[in-house]
């Protein structure tokens, strides 16, 4: 009897320890989910990055496409993509760990880059101005040097700069059409208000007036005037909404009402998105460019980065969903090709899902999703131990929040 109380008093000793123990382990995987994001962002950039640092990119990048035009606009839509993914990650600039060297690397490669993209005389001067999607990719770039100032404009040489400015400024010939694509000209809009102080203001109003009229209700914008069953609310239009808008708060413009609103209605949308991911890490395959992939998760992982999900949306709940979601993609068999490039498909290789305005360099807008690179490692995002997001929690027969719809 004795020995029984014995082994029953160090089995309530050691219980403490053990529950501390799988918390501790729980815990940990917060940054490895985090190494395989940066693994992750690094294997789809660096073919990109290595070539174009090289003015190499037009001639080792392949071009799948339907159309044979693609080459005219492929290679600005994979750096300025991949860029705009990339960037916060980038912005935290580097430092002495191994993942604030591997930041040095990249954005060394990145400040090179923008420099052969924008050189007239180099081999791998990109296209600006010729033909609709070119004014696509402009507002990529832009993005990208918003959401790292520092790292991506800074350190610019004068001559540079000013190439810069004016391949956006020569995006201007581009009409936009009467849709998402109006963000697009806001977006080159702010960069100019940003870096060089002045803009067409007009083309920045216009975007924001026509989608205000276009909000459908319940934290989704129509296309245009219709209503689409797509990604884009969350691959183009409410991204680009709340960046313009805060370009034009931090250049003392009043637009603070507008924002409130705005932020509200895409923190709905990100609480949509979090609860349409199954708990095996798919989601639903509809509307067009699903070749993008797992970009059509870069509201979400934008409004985690900004630290406002909705009170019933746990940080690390996003993570770990994302991790799931990032991981079917990235080890589907054909996601790449031999050399590292990234092949048409939602899930490996499947060059049918690509519309005719789908090329190689479409594809690195996957890199949307890892906006939440810019958190710091030591942010509750990647520290909290992890939790379930809401599908996988529902199918487990686990209780949940009830969902509700905004009122406007």
């Amino acid at each position: 009897m004795k020995k029984v109380l014995k082994h029953l008093f160090i089995a309530a000793l050691l219980l403490p320890v053990c529950l501390r123990s799988q918390i501790d382990k729980k815990s940990s995987n917060g940054a490895k989910h985090r190494d395989y994001f940066v693994q992750s962002i690094i294997r789809i950039a660096d073919p990109v990055l290595t070539a174009l640092s090289k003015n190499e990119l037009k001639k080792k990048m392949p071009v799948e496409a339907k159309l044979n035009d693609r080459r005219n606009y492929t290679y600005l839509e994979a750096f300025g993509r991949l860029l705009a993914g990339m960037a916060p990650w980038l912005e935290l600039g580097p430092d002495s760990t191994a993942e604030g060297k591997l930041r040095k690397k990249y954005i060394d490669l990145a400040v090179i880059g923008i420099r052969n993209a924008t050189d007239p005389a180099a081999p791998d001067y990109m296209n600006f101005y010729k033909g609709g999607q070119a004014l696509v990719d402009a507002a990529f770039l832009s993005q990208a040097l918003l959401r790292a100032p520092k790292q991506l404009w800074d350190p610019l040489d004068a001559k540079t700069k000013k190439n810069v400015l004016e391949a956006l400024k020569s995006s201007r010939v581009i009409t936009p059409g009467h849709s998402n694509w109006l963000f697009f000209s806001a977006m080159v809009e702010a960069a100019l208000l940003q870096f060089e102080g002045s803009c067409d203001r007009m083309r920045i109003d216009y975007a924001v007036q026509q989608h205000l009229q276009w909000y459908k209700g319940d934290g989704a914008y129509g296309d245009g005037a219709n209503f689409h069953w797509d990604y884009y609310n969350s691959f183009v239009i409410q991204p680009m909404f709340l960046e313009v808008l805060q370009t034009l708060m931090n250049s003392d413009r009043k637009e603070n009402k507008i924002y409130d609103l705005e932020l509200g209605r895409a923190r709905r949308y990100a609480a949509i998105q979090e609860r349409m991911i199954s708990p095996e890490g798919t989601y639903p395959p509809i509307g067009r460019s699903l070749a993008y992939r797992f970009g059509a998760f870069q509201l979400l992982s934008k409004i985690a980065l900004m630290h406002q999900l909705p009170q019933e949306v746990l940080p690390q709940q996003v993570r770990c969903a994302l991790y799931e979601v990032v991981k079917k993609q990235m080890e589907a068999p054909g996601t790449f090709d031999k050399e590292g490039w990234l092949q048409i498909g939602l899930y490996g290789h499947q060059p049918g899902v690509g519309e005719p305005y789908i090329s190689t360099g479409s594809l690195y807008l996957c890199s949307e999703v890892f906006l939440i690179l810019g958190l710091p490692s030591t942010d509750p995002f990647w520290q909290n131990a992890d939790a379930d997001w809401t599908a996988k929690k529902a199918w487990k027969g686990e209780e949940i929040p009830i969902d509700h719809a905004i009122e406007n």
